[in-house]
Order: C-alpha cells, then structure tokens, then sequence
C-alpha cells in the first residue's frame, strides 16, 4: 500500500493548494453547522483570519521588490537585441496588441455576462469602504492620477504604492537599454534582485495551502452556498472568453496576415498545443514549440529561435484575459464597480506585469495581485482564485503558447518581408 500512495514530499504545490482548499472549504462547512457564535466557531475564525493574514502581508512584502526587478530587467532586454532590431519590434508591437485584444476580449465577456453580480462578501468590507472613500469626478480622478504615478522613487517602493512603483521601472528599464553596456553592472545587480526575490517567493509558496485554506474557511464560514454557483459561473465566462482568442481571434489575425488557414496553422501547432494544456507550463512547452514551428508551419529557425523564447517570457495572452475578468469579478463580489478609467488601469498593469515575469505558477499569482492591488481591490480575493487556478490554467497556457506560434509566423512574413512555406 506504502508503494502505491505517493508520499507527501512528492506532491506538487498544485497538490497541497487542491488539498489546502479542501480542508478550508470543509472546515467552514463544518464551522457553519457547529455554530460560528459559539466560543469554538470565534477562537478558529480567529485563527485562521491570523494565519490568512500572514500569507497575504508575506505576499505584500515579496511583491514590491520583484515587480521593480522584473519590469527594469524585462525592458532593460530591449536593449540586448539591436542585432535584429526589425525583427524585435515586429514581435514586441504583436505581443503588445494580442494582449490588448485578449485583454479587451476578458473585460468585455466580464461586462456583458457580469460573473459576481448580486454577490457581497462581507469579508470585503473593509475594500469596499477604502475603495468609496476614494471616489472622485472623472477629472480630478485623471488629475490624481497622474500625480500618484509620477512620484519619488524611494517613496514609492517604501509605500507599496503598485502603480508608482510600475512607472517608476519603467522608466528605469527605458533608461538602463539607451545606457546599454554602461551600466551592465547595474542590470545584473536587478537581476540578482529579481532572483533574490523569486527565492523568497518560492518560500513563501509552501505556506500558500494554509493560507487559502484559512481564507477558503473563513469565506464558506461567513457566506451562503451560492458562491459556488457564482464562481463556477465565472469559470465558464473565462473559458468561453479565452477560447473565442484562442479558435477565433488569433487564426484570423494569422490568416488576415499570412494567408495561412487555421486547419494548416493547427495541424501544425497540434503536438505543442496540446502539451501546453496538459503541463499549464509555457516553458516546459517552448522545445515541442520551437520544433512545430519550424520543422511543421516552415518560419526560418533564427526567428523561432528569437520569438518563442520570448513569448514564454513576455506574451501571455490567456493570463492578460483572465487578469482583466478576474479583477471585474472580484470587485463585484465586493460590491464595487469599476468605471473606463479603472478598466484601463488594469489593461495597463496586466500588460507592464507580464515583461520579464519568470515563467513560474506562483509569479502568474503575484501578478494577479498586482492588478487588484493596482485599482484598490481587496488581495484576500486570490482565496477565491488559487483553488480554480489549475482548471482555467489548462486553457489559457494553451492560447499563451498559440500566440507565441502565430506571433513568430507573422514576425516572420512582417519582419522579413516572406511567408512561412505552405501557407495555403
């Protein structure tokens, strides 16, 4: 029997956050019946609101520091690819617009459908008090704005303040690729930060079961049962969202661009596709995808060698959808609505929160984080988000890889004025 269970140690993280959520979602089903008034019901809703705190205050102490070293590290790159310049901004202008569109294709599913609507959680109360007393007319809101996000560096990062701290390495990483080899040093310096961090994240991660078990608890404790059926509405809308871009979006860019078909494109792309949605890992899908489009849809090797690697790195059109529906959700679960200009705050974080993030899980959960924290919604949400994470993360680490293969055939025929062989 010892020889066919697994042992503990050998589980995943997905693993113990799958079981982590169980327990939660059970004990608060078992807290309800017993009684949440009851001394008991009030010493474990205590604890586990400690516990849960502690992993998100650990979640916001990592997130700073990483955020800064990952944005200057991912622009200052631009700086290492002057050999082929045409080819490098032909991939990073498609990048750019196929997560624009993933990203307006998430919000919009997000706003005719409205998963959420009619939910409020009490446990985002305090969000929803903080998020009021913050509004504003429209003017003095873009006037804030822009003073809020130009601001003193060092204050910035000492304050968290997550849209300042985003511009602030922006302009950094603009500065460090014109700087180019002169200030090399500096640049290793923010990747060694960048590495530093990731260390802290992967600890932080194995605590990551007992705090969404300990949000999970406190959730299924304080509301109703139609939560499920709201969060599992949710899912449809972004699964449904997310392969409108896959199966409709992305082949008709590519074929409006190359004349290629989409039965010829996923013949072709079929072996790194379906890899992609068995893994959730763009990285560990990169080699299959390379191969497919080089030896199966014929783009020259030194562009897929450029543009997948890359797009592993920097494209993440799955994640920039489900970023944009997942914080619209959220914000209805807490009773908030969030106007154009808080929409467009998201397409830009979710956008600057992709260059140069590391192509792990728990990176994909920080993000998320950024975005919420990046229009004043509540960072206790990514209880609801870590259990469902490895259901929607099939599909959209599949659309991530296709848009890094159709991105590479149509950097092919913009950037070097040919066409991939076969295209027809």
């Amino acid at each position: 029997m010892n020889a066919i269970l697994p042992s503990p140690r050998h589980l995943g993280l997905n693993a113990w956050l799958l079981i982590g959520g169980a327990l939660g979602v059970a004990g608060g089903f078992a807290l309800t019946a017993a009684g949440t008034a009851t001394p008991t019901g009030v010493a474990v809703l205590y604890t586990a609101k400690l516990a849960s705190t502690f992993f998100l205050d650990l979640l916001r102490m990592v997130l700073v520091p990483l955020v800064f070293a990952s944005i200057v590290c991912g622009v200052a790159s631009l700086g290492a690819h002057h050999r082929v310049q045409r080819v490098w901004w032909w991939t990073l202008g498609f990048f750019v617009f196929s997560m624009l569109v993933s990203i307006a294709i998430g919000l919009a599913a997000a706003n005719i459908f409205r998963p959420g609507e009619g939910m409020h959680l009490e446990m985002f109360a305090d969000a929803t008090r903080n998020f009021e007393a913050r509004q504003m007319p429209f003017a003095d809101y873009f006037a804030q704005f822009l003073h809020g996000i130009f601001q003193n560096p060092f204050a910035a990062l000492a304050q968290g303040d997550i849209l300042a701290v985003v511009v602030v390495a922006l302009v950094f990483g603009i500065a460090l690729a014109a700087g180019g080899e002169r200030y090399a040093h500096l640049r290793r310096t923010m990747q060694e930060l960048q590495e530093l961090a990731l260390v802290l994240v992967r600890w932080i991660m194995w605590l990551a079961p007992l705090g969404v078990g300990a949000l999970l608890l406190r959730l299924v404790a304080t509301q109703d049962v139609s939560l499920l059926g709201s969060l599992a509405y949710f899912i449809a809308v972004v699964i449904g969202a997310t392969l409108l871009h896959g199966v409709v979006v992305l082949p008709a860019i590519l074929f409006a661009v190359t004349g290629m078909t989409p039965l010829r494109f996923w013949r072709g792309a079929r072996d790194a596709m379906v890899l992609a949605f068995g893994t959730s890992s763009s990285a560990a899908t990169m080699p299959v995808a390379l191969r497919c489009v080089s030896e199966d849809l014929g783009v020259r090797r030194e562009v897929a060698d450029f543009v997948i690697p890359l797009g592993a790195t920097l494209n993440s059109d799955g994640t920039a959808l489900y970023e944009g529906a997942a914080a619209l959700f959220i914000a209805r679960l807490a009773g908030i609505e969030l106007d154009i200009a808080q929409q467009l705050i998201i397409v830009f974080v979710a956008i600057l929160g992709a260059v140069g993030a590391p192509g792990i899980p728990s990176v994909g959960m920080l993000s998320m984080v950024l975005v919420l924290q990046s229009v004043g919604l509540p960072t206790e949400a990514i209880a609801l988000l870590l259990p469902i994470d490895r259901i929607l993360d099939t599909v959209r680490t599949a659309v991530n890889v296709e848009g890094d293969m159709v991105g590479s055939l149509i950097v092919e025929k913009m950037a070097l004025g040919g066409s991939a062989r076969d295209a027809a």
